[in-house]
């Protein structure tokens, strides 16, 4: 970079992004150009379009380095979503750590699964109610009876997700359900710090105190009472070999927690044990997603199957065509 006299009168907004792609080019750092305006837009605190908005603006000697110091860290293949301390997700933005996963696009689609599974269950519970109100109407001796058992059938659709991370889906299957007060939301994470960052990002996304949207502290089951029942469970659990870790890229394998990452020897040990235990909080005909490894379906489908409490797993493709996401429905 240009020695830093009179870098104000030579640095505008245009020059700088076409340096710093050509720098990150050297440095092998993925997508430079977009890599730059993001950083460029964090440090003068812009949005993007206002870069080209204000394409021949110089920067002064604070933004520079303020700027530089964010170009260094990425050098050093800190993940640019750590840098910025936020990362897209859906429809909304989310406050991101060390402390939590990064959101991937993939796993955009457990949460297009699970909002048709969610309508499909409120399609079923309206279809119910509506059934024993029209037998209310035409059995008149019957009121009583009816009545009773109106009152027992449950007019919630509750949703746990395991391993909550950012919150990222929870919130944004919550976003998407916001005017419905028959859904309930539930949020387990075993890393308290991940539990205020989704807090946070609840609050930030629905943009006001959810009530139907519950973080709780503990690992998957252990902070779920052994009564409680969930229409659908969902979870992207840890699913990378232990082996495999170590041939990740550095913005994952030395930054992000390795508790988000690590799936035991087979990669699918977090698997196993959700779905040993989901059975006993799913409701009849409920359903468990899991995200999973896009070479997992064999080991999964075999473990399944093993356990006896599902029908035959459901293996749902990425828009690469990749097994991402596997759909169990207790029997």
């Amino acid at each position: 970079m240009q020695t830093e006299n009179n870098l104000s009168d030579r640095w505008t907004i245009l020059k700088i992004i076409s340096w710093t792609t050509n720098y990150f080019k050297e440095f092998d750092i993925d997508s430079p150009r977009l890599t730059a305006e993001i950083l460029l837009c964090h440090a003068l605190n812009i949005r993007r379009i206002d870069l080209y908005l204000q394409f021949d603006r110089p920067l002064n000697s604070d933004e520079l380095a303020q700027y530089k110091s964010l170009i260094r860290r990425r050098l050093k293949k800190e993940p640019v979503a750590y840098i910025t301390g936020s990362k897209g997700f859906w429809d909304s933005q989310f406050i991101v750590t060390p402390d939590v996963l990064i959101p991937r696009p993939d796993t955009e689609l457990i949460v297009e699964v699970a909002l048709n599974l969610i309508k499909q269950k409120k399609n079923e519970r309206q279809n119910k109610v509506e059934q024993y109100s029209k037998i209310e109407q035409n059995i008149i001796e019957c009121n009583e009876k009816i009545e009773k058992h109106n009152k027992s059938l449950d007019q919630h659709i509750n949703i746990l997700e395991l391993g909550t991370g950012s919150g990222a889906i929870s919130i944004s299957l919550a976003k998407e359900n916001q005017n419905s007060s028959d859904i309930i939301f539930f949020a387990t994470d075993i890393s308290l710090k991940a539990a205020i960052i989704a807090k946070k990002n609840s609050l930030n996304a629905i943009m006001k105190p959810s009530q139907n949207l519950f973080f709780l502290i503990g690992s998957w089951f252990s902070p779920i009472k052994p009564e409680a029942k969930f229409d659908i469970i969902i979870s992207n659990p840890p699913y990378i070999p232990t082996n495999d870790i170590k041939t990740l890229q550095e913005e994952v394998r030395d930054y992000e927690p390795l508790l988000a990452l690590d799936g035991g020897s087979d990669g699918i040990s977090s698997l196993k044990e959700i779905m040993r235990s989901a059975h006993h909080y799913l409701t009849q005909d409920g359903i468990l997603l899991m995200e999973m490894g896009f070479d997992q379906k064999e080991k999964i489908e075999l473990e399944a199957l093993k356990i006896c409490k599902y029908e035959p797993p459901i293996f749902i493709k990425d828009y690469a065509g990749h097994n991402r996401v596997v759909s169990l429905k207790k029997i």
